[in-house]
């Protein structure tokens, strides 16, 4: 048997009010063992964390934090549009967790490790992604109709950035992908180590990620002998 039999994968867009919701829904439906989410330590701090980066503190840091700081006012122009923060269906799994006393895992590349292999991206991606987002300055115009194909838009807008950017789709998504669903394996045999026969995993990833996280998760098989090892996933 596959270990995806024992994780529920929930693809959200990240600045969309529908997937707080629900997250909200699907963790009191299921009732998890334990709840994963695609965030790692220092951005699980500063989702909680008031104090956002500067466009000045950016420029003083350097080059991972200037296209830190690029991404994240990309994010915010699209999350104002929406009517929710960036991180909004996050923070909802993260209080859920709370409320209902389940284990919280972070299961997410280490940021740190994303922007370094960013910044080795090929030239040509790097000036797109410069120019482009500077649309963010730009008023985003709803369509009429969308909000109720806001997802399939977003699977379209996945696959065009997919041929745009190969590289940082590699980066971004495919690889991201191996990393999550690694940990989420490694959850997983926790808690059957723990004396849990069915653990019930609910994991709140992007969109983007769902299906090939699903995928990989399909290709692990149970193993009957369970080696011990450490993990600082779990907060």
């Amino acid at each position: 048997m596959s270990y995806l039999r024992y994780v529920k994968i929930l693809g959200t867009m990240h600045v969309s009010p529908r997937s707080r919701e629900e997250v909200r829904r699907l963790i009191l439906k299921e009732n998890p063992d334990a709840i994963a989410i695609e965030l790692d330590k220092q951005r699980f701090y500063a989702l909680r964390s008031s104090k956002k980066l500067t466009l000045q503190e950016a420029l003083k840091l350097g080059r991972k934090a200037l296209l830190a700081y690029i991404l994240m006012k990309v994010e915010e122009k699209i999350g104002e549009e929406f009517g929710m923060k960036p991180g909004g269906e996050m923070e909802e799994a993260i209080q859920m967790a709370g409320f209902l006393r389940i284990p919280l895992y972070l299961i997410d590349e280490d940021i740190q490790i994303i922007m370094e292999k960013l910044l080795k991206a090929p030239f040509r991606e790097k000036l797109l992604l410069l120019i482009e987002s500077a649309l963010v300055f730009f008023p985003i115009v709803p369509v009429e109709g969308e909000s109720e194909n806001i997802m399939e838009s977003y699977k379209i807008m996945m696959y065009r950035f997919k041929i745009r950017y190969p590289y940082l789709f590699k980066v971004l998504v495919e690889e991201r992908n191996n990393i999550m669903a690694r940990h989420l394996k490694f959850i997983v045999d926790e808690l059957k180590k723990a004396g849990i026969k069915k653990p019930k995993v609910i994991a709140i990833v992007g969109l983007g990620h769902k299906k090939g996280i699903e995928r990989i998760l399909n290709s692990y098989k149970e193993q009957k002998d369970l080696l011990n090892k450490k993990t600082n996933l779990h907060w």
